[in-house]
């Protein structure tokens, strides 16, 4: 029997925070959860426990070039990371005037961080990201896209974020293989590294680097042919940007991809490659069976027997990008038709050695093959950035 004295009236106010925190949760609304914080400061503290991300305004990604951007300062930054302690992403990309002093406040608060934007913080240098490294132990990606790091920077950043799986470098002018080294050696769970125009980078700092390295993108820059060696010593990659290496004198240093180590390679851009030649073209084909996606563009040096090692030993390739390639004749192009039985998009623009008899036989065996004009400069899966 229910006593009639005992009042059992509540309210939503007398809830335990964690069934406020699971209110929260449900509500699929933005302007909802926005208003939920100010109903009392203790909705608020609740409200401001649930965020996990912080993205500024002045972000690359969010806002146009074209409009103005705040001046995000160490205030700032120490207001928001004091009310928002349990962010695990953090972008603070395009803060230009962001100082060392400005990111020291994740020394206290950038334990639960895994994911940082530094893209295009120009002021930062070796010692902030030294701070980052000690504040922020859990972080498995960073991008430091045009920062003015050096390898003393990345040697701190390795040493102490050994779990770091996806790393951007690229257009950090000041890198050497010395900084890379430490990343590859320190870094065992290492998944994706983009060393784009790092011009002092060589790919020897990859030598002897982790089985889980699978993707990387090194857009003109310098490569030796021990440098691609490294690359691909690991024995994981499944995606590789060479694009632009034309210095590679007669694609020598390309034999390096087909010797054995990349076995797993599915993506491979030779964009630009100039230089690419037969034996390299041959040597890739058989060494690496997996192949799905191959961009060739631009590579004026691989000629008849190159085509046809391609059309003989590329048996899962599906894209191929033969742009603007001026040894690609008839004869070649009848290789790739007969051969490659699983290639389903031809890019192919601008080949003057082409006939137009040849490209209309291509179309009445190849049905199964769409042949797009359009030339694409970036291939594959996204990356992180």
């Amino acid at each position: 029997m229910v006593n009639p004295y005992i009042n059992i009236t509540t309210s939503i106010m007398n809830l335990p925070d964690d069934c406020l925190l699971h209110i929260f949760q449900g509500l699929e609304i933005g302007t909802d959860r926005d208003s939920f914080g100010l109903t009392c400061q203790r909705w608020l503290q609740i409200q401001n426990s649930s965020r996990r991300s912080l993205q500024f305004n002045c972000a690359l990604n969010r806002t146009p070039l074209s409009q103005s951007r705040p001046n995000i300062n160490s205030f700032h930054i120490n207001k928001l990371l004091t009310r928002f302690q349990q962010l695990s992403m953090l972008s603070l990309s395009g803060c230009t005037e962001l100082s060392d002093l400005g990111i020291g406040h994740l020394q206290f608060f950038g334990s639960n961080i895994q994911t940082l934007y530094l893209d295009c913080c120009f002021m930062i240098s070796d010692v902030g990201l030294s701070v980052v490294a000690s504040g922020c132990p859990c972080l498995t990606s960073i991008s430091l896209y045009r920062c003015n790091v050096t390898d003393i920077g990345l040697e701190s950043l390795a040493k102490s974020c050994s779990s770091l799986q996806n790393v951007n470098l690229s257009y950090c002018t000041n890198l050497s293989d010395c900084g890379i080294r430490f990343l590859s050696q320190e870094c065992r769970q290492l998944c994706s590294v983009i060393i784009s125009y790092c011009k002092k980078v060589t790919g020897t700092g990859f030598n002897g680097c982790s089985e889980t390295l699978s993707y990387v993108e090194a857009d003109s820059c310098k490569l030796e042919p021990d440098g691609i060696s490294g690359i691909v010593s690991g024995g994981g990659l499944e995606y590789l940007n060479l694009s632009s290496l034309s210095w590679c004198i007669l694609g020598d240093g390309l034999v390096r991809i087909g010797e054995g180590f990349a076995m797993k390679l599915r993506v491979l851009n030779l964009r630009m490659c100039r230089n690419a030649s037969n034996e390299a073209v041959m040597t890739i084909s058989k060494g690496c069976p997996a192949l799905q996606e191959w961009s060739l563009a631009l590579c004026h040096e691989i000629k008849l027997h190159g085509w046809e090692a391609i059309g003989l030993n590329c048996h899962n390739l599906k894209i191929l990008h033969v742009n603007r390639c001026r040894n690609l004749c008839d004869r070649g192009f009848q290789a790739l038709r007969d051969g490659c039985k699983r290639l389903s998009v031809l890019h192919m623009n601008r080949c003057p050695r082409i006939s137009h008899l040849a490209i209309e036989m291509f179309k009445c065996r190849r049905a199964d093959v769409e042949i797009r004009e359009e030339e694409l400069i970036c291939i594959g899966p996204p990356t992180f950035r």
